[in-house]
């Protein structure tokens, strides 16, 4: 069977509420894209996403932008989805000539959703302007000024208008500025750039019970005491431990009986997932991308036969603490009495639970061609699965999304 890599890149909208993932596509280790033409390469990605692994597991109840090439536009290669759940991408380099454009007036009738992707005004891209809900603008890629010109003027049309590769949170406020609806970048997963309101009294309680969890002498007596000082935890806690997720036959009521049956190790790694979801002032999809990193970074620790898997799941988890503090890493892990091994991986990414953890950030980048050799495609591809199916669970296991923000449900 061949290696089937999957990526996914998510949109947010003014609120930071994930409104959609774009399917990123690529041929694997030896970056084989280059010897394949759009139509195949757009083939591959539908039929990875609808058949082999099924669009749910990928992006949940959101919908998937897919980049079509021409021959699935005008029919040459017919859609074999409907219009649910997706929307169409029409790429920049894409002739609009009267075949086209007919094409996308019939996509469109039938219900489909277009999207002109990296747009460039050009007079002959009027009649696809027309027909499309949403026009994407590589913010990195335009003069500014023309772009705010660019901008004003499409406000005036029935179009919602999304900014690629927001990199700062100053290009954000921008971008929100001019007025776009939409946003795609790496912004919200940078220190500098998110800002969040200050709970300094919250948040410092966090940070002690995190600090204390990873004390290597930290047991299940201390633990309960701590747990215990919070109404809040102690509930999502035992909600968790009486889900389907664990499968207790009888109801667990006691705190003390629910971290025994969980164990010490895993209840450190449960009650700092459960302490992230009080962060409730940070997109909910940051701490679907910290989930992701931990759950992956364990699963690859596995399949290179590493001990101490708890700690990569750590090294995964605290990856998103700098966005999540809206500090920079070397700040926060000066704060943390963290072991050193755990230090360094966040530090500079050395070590076995850097290296590790720099795999995983490849694979969420879409950089598949400069993942390590010592692990084959489908490893990575699994790992990566998996580890999302798990963080849509555990969220919807500790508790629900807070009102106004998107969940990623994934099966």
């Amino acid at each position: 069977m061949d290696d089937i890599y999957v990526g996914r890149q998510p949109i947010y909208n003014r609120s930071l509420d994930v409104i959609g993932y774009e399917l990123l596509y690529r041929s694997g280790h030896d970056n084989q894209a280059q010897f394949l033409d759009g139509d195949q390469a757009t083939g591959e990605v539908i039929l990875n996403s609808f058949l082999e692994l099924g669009l749910e597991n990928i992006t949940g109840r959101h919908p998937a932008f897919i980049n079509l090439s021409r021959s699935f536009l005008v029919g040459d290669r017919p859609l074999p989805f409907s219009s649910k759940r997706v929307v169409l991408e029409i790429l920049e380099d894409i002739e609009p000539d009267p075949a086209l454009i007919e094409a996308v007036r019939r996509l469109v009738k039938s219900g489909y959703i277009i999207a002109l992707d990296d747009f460039v005004y050009r007079p002959e891209l009027e009649p696809l302007v027309e027909l499309a809900h949403i026009i994407k603008f590589d913010i990195l890629g335009i003069d500014p000024e023309v772009l705010a010109h660019r901008v004003q003027a499409l406000k005036q049309r029935k179009v919602r208008l999304l900014a690629e590769k927001v990199e700062t949170h100053e290009e954000f406020e921008r971008c929100k500025a001019l007025g776009f609806d939409y946003f795609q970048g790496y912004f919200f997963c940078k220190p500098n750039i998110v800002r969040g309101r200050s709970r300094p009294v919250n948040r410092l309680v966090l940070m002690n019970l995190l600090a204390e969890l990873q004390h290597p002498d930290t047991d299940i007596n201390k633990l309960e005491k701590m747990v215990a000082q919070d109404a809040a935890l102690t509930y999502r806690l035992l909600r968790y431990v009486n889900s389907p997720c664990v499968a207790i036959r009888r109801k667990v009521e006691s705190l003390r009986r629910a971290l025994v049956i969980i164990g010490a190790s895993t209840i450190k790694n449960w009650i700092t997932l459960i302490l992230f979801t009080r962060l409730d002032d940070k997109p909910r999809e940051l701490m679907v991308t910290a989930l992701v990193r931990a759950r992956m970074c364990e699963l690859l620790g596995a399949a290179r036969r590493h001990d101490g898997l708890d700690r990569f799941f750590t090294v995964g988890l605290l990856s998103a603490m700098d966005a999540l503090m809206d500090r920079p890493m070397e700040e926060v892990l000066e704060e943390l009495p963290l072991v050193e091994d755990v230090k360094a991986a966040l530090r500079s990414r050395n070590g076995h639970l850097g290296e590790v953890l720099e795999q995983v950030l490849l694979y969420e980048w879409g950089a598949w061609d400069r993942l390590c050799q010592s692990l084959d495609g489908a490893t990575y591809r699994q790992a990566y699965l998996d580890a999302v199916r798990w963080a849509g669970e555990s969220l919807s296991a500790v508790g629900p999304a807070a009102d106004g923000q998107a969940t990623t449900r994934t099966g």
